[in-house]
């Protein structure tokens, strides 16, 4: 079962950096929830018009939303764009996730914000980037990642490809670029004393993910025209996914030379000769049959017991809920508990800066006076930007209704 947290300790790497996220979706929050994993002191910006009632007893719903406060600011309102930038003048970074020109209509693109700061981190994060021929037109990680030339390789021979969740685009080659580019900008920023734009766009960030692909496709060992028939894309019968005879599957990875001796080891097939040629491509499907019919002779849980521990490269297929309850990961702490919410734990992990338990998932304004308060507002001047409509105030006790 998951436990209730990796650590204790307050804190983390990045403590001490202040960055403003202004609200969006998918990859936007995921990396602020990265950053806030690590210790930086996030705050959520919400449109003002998000706050309908009190903040409910109950955490908000979305995982990506935990570690971080809330605040609730209209930036169609003057006093509210003002107030966004007063924020922004205590601020290491800002992050959003708008099309191209919005930031910038709304009157709190990147120049003005600098203007404001000179050292903020800028951080933008769009599908096909600032610029270009589809800069402005709309897109889901679905798109992003078919035009980086990633979808096109994520199918079976002879299938259509599979899209593999919005893993790619919007987390892998989005969100984690956003963090990765704000926290190498905040790094030179310390070296300069200026900050500068970050152009995260899910397309850049996708196509790198496929660097590793480019090399083996330069070199002749990775076909881009057959799907399904390299060595990493289940063409191989010793990397693939196998049905047991439960219905569950099992991965096996059993790339190098000694790994695979040992599953011919481990599945009866050492004494096949058929066998023998591990690289021969051109035996890949009949041998993948073969060895398909021995793994659905035994359950999951059999080959488990048979090669769990062992170097054959090999783990069940586990569903989420299954993955937090597992050993190895209940051992490592992998999963934690928020509220009674089960979710991945902050990672990676860190032997002297080790991060705190993240708080729960604010609900839209749900601590706009704590925010002001703390980023330096008199509380005349935040009664005033609440009572105008600038800010909204979502909190149990003051909500707006």
């Amino acid at each position: 079962m998951a436990i209730q947290s990796q650590s204790t300790k307050s804190g983390g790497p990045l403590s001490g950096y202040r960055i403003i996220e202004i609200a969006g979706i998918g990859p936007g929050p995921f990396a602020a929830m990265m950053l806030a994993d690590m210790g930086a002191e996030v705050i959520r910006v919400e449109r003002a018009q998000s706050v309908r009632s009190e903040a409910p007893d109950t955490a908000h719903w979305d995982v990506l939303l935990r570690g971080r406060r809330n605040i609730a600011i209209d930036l169609k309102n003057p006093d509210g764009v003002e107030t966004l930038l007063s924020l922004v003048e205590h601020a290491d970074a800002l992050i959003e996730g708008f099309r191209p020109g919005v930031m910038e209509r709304l009157g709190v693109g990147p120049d003005v914000c600098v203007a404001r700061n000179p050292k903020l981190v800028f951080g933008r994060m769009t599908g096909w980037g600032q610029d270009g021929p589809y800069a402005a037109s709309a897109g889901h990680d679905i798109n992003y990642i078919s035009l980086a030339g990633a979808l096109a390789h994520f199918s079976r021979a002879g299938e259509a490809p599979v899209p593999p969740l919005n893993m790619v685009g919007d987390f892998g080659g989005g969100g984690m670029f956003l963090a990765y580019g704000v926290v190498c900008a905040l790094l030179e920023a310390q070296k300069s004393g200026k900050g500068q734009v970050v152009d995260t766009a899910m397309v850049d960030g996708s196509a790198v993910l496929m660097s590793m692909f480019w090399a083996m496709k330069n070199i002749g060992i990775f076909d881009e025209n057959k799907p399904g028939t390299n060595l990493l894309d289940t063409g191989a019968h010793f990397y693939d996914v196998f049905l047991c005879s439960d219905g569950k599957y099992v991965s096996i990875g059993s790339i190098e030379p000694q790994f695979y001796a040992l599953l011919l080891e481990k599945t009866g097939l050492v004494d096949d000769p058929a066998f023998a040629k591990q690289m021969d491509a051109s035996q890949w499907p009949t041998l993948k049959a073969k060895l398909a019919d021995v793994m659905r002779t035994k359950t999951s849980t059999q080959w488990c017991k048979i090669m769990e521990g062992t170097d054959v490269c090999f783990a069940p297929v586990l569903t989420m809920s299954e993955a937090a309850k597992h050993p190895h990961n209940v051992a490592r702490q992998t999963f934690i508990e928020v509220d009674g919410v089960t979710q991945p734990a902050p990672a990676p992990r860190f032997s002297r800066t080790a991060s705190a338990l993240p708080s729960a998932p604010a609900h839209a304004g749900q601590h706009s006076r704590a925010v002001l308060a703390d980023w330096g507002f008199s509380t005349e001047r935040i009664s005033a930007l609440i009572t105008s409509g600038a800010v909204a105030d979502g909190s149990s006790k003051n909500a707006n209704k």
